[in-house]
């Protein structure tokens, strides 16, 4: 079942993981270190951030932590919504 929670604006960045296995692509998007969640995390979101911009820009958007059934916690926002690039 998945996690209930509200949407909050996060500060997020794009980065290059050290291992890709079981992921999508190069530039992945993740929550900045020293935030309220875990840089662990990874972001769903508009493929623009990871696309659009250098490596390390960071971001504000509106997410909430979810989960898959059988998978892990992850952090969603809708690829429609508008963000803030906060640097680049």
């Amino acid at each position: 079942m998945a996690k209930i929670s509200p949407y909050e604006e996060v500060l997020v960045e794009s980065y290059i993981p050290s291992n890709t296995s079981g992921k999508h692509g190069k530039v992945h998007i993740r929550p900045v270190a020293g935030g309220k969640y875990s840089s662990s995390l990874q972001v769903e979101c508009a493929k623009k951030l990871s696309r659009d911009y250098p490596v390390g820009t960071k971001f504000l958007l509106q997410a909430k932590l979810t989960d898959r059934e059988g998978g892990g916690e992850y952090l969603y926002s809708s690829y429609r919504w508008k963000y803030e690039v906060v640097s680049d």
